[in-house]
C-alpha cells in the first residue's frame, strides 16, 4: 500500500468533505474553490475554503495550478488518489475492524450475491480465479 493510502486510515471525512472530493473526482480538470461551490450550490465559500484545507492538510487534494478567476489568482485543486483507491481503502480498513467477525469469503460471497446478471456474477467469478491463481504462484 503507498503511503498516501496508509494516511488515510484515520481520516474520517464528513458529508461535506465527501461533497468537494466527488466534485474534484467527477472533474477533468482541476477545480478553483468558486467552480467547487458552482457546481454545488448548498456549500458556502468558506465551507469549501475549510474543506480544502483539511483535505490539503491529509494529502488527499494538491494544488494542481494557479489561475485567474476573473482578474484575481487562485489555486485550482486536484484529487491525489482516484475515487476507487479510497472506496478500495475505507473498505479494506472497515474489514480489517471486523475481521474477526465476518470471513473475506463471507463478504465475497455477499458481494456476488448483490449481482442480478448472472453473466456479470460469471465474470466475476473468472476474474476471482484469476486473482486466485496469481496468488497460488
Amino acid at each position: 500500500m503507498k503511503q498516501k493510502h496508509k494516511q488515510m486510515i484515520n481520516i474520517n471525512l464528513t458529508k461535506r468533505d465527501m461533497d468537494v472530493m466527488n466534485i474534484l473526482w467527477d472533474s477533468d480538470e482541476p477545480k478553483t474553490a468558486a467552480l467547487i461551490v458552482k457546481a454545488k450550490p448548498e456549500l458556502t465559500m468558506n465551507t469549501v475554503q475549510a474543506v480544502l484545507r483539511k483535505l490539503l492538510k491529509n494529502n488527499l487534494i494538491e494544488v494542481a495550478d494557479i489561475v485567474y478567476s476573473g482578474t484575481v489568482l487562485t489555486r485550482s485543486y486536484k484529487s491525489m488518489v482516484t475515487q476507487e483507491e479510497f472506496l478500495l481503502f475505507k473498505m479494506t480498513s472497515e474489514y480489517q475492524s471486523l475481521s474477526k467477525k465476518v470471513s473475506k469469503v463471507s463478504i465475497l460471497s455477499a458481494l456476488l450475491d448483490t449481482e442480478e446478471d448472472p453473466a456479470q456474477v460469471k465474470q466475476d467469478i473468472e476474474q476471482i480465479e484469476e486473482l486466485i491463481s496469481k496468488y497460488n504462484k
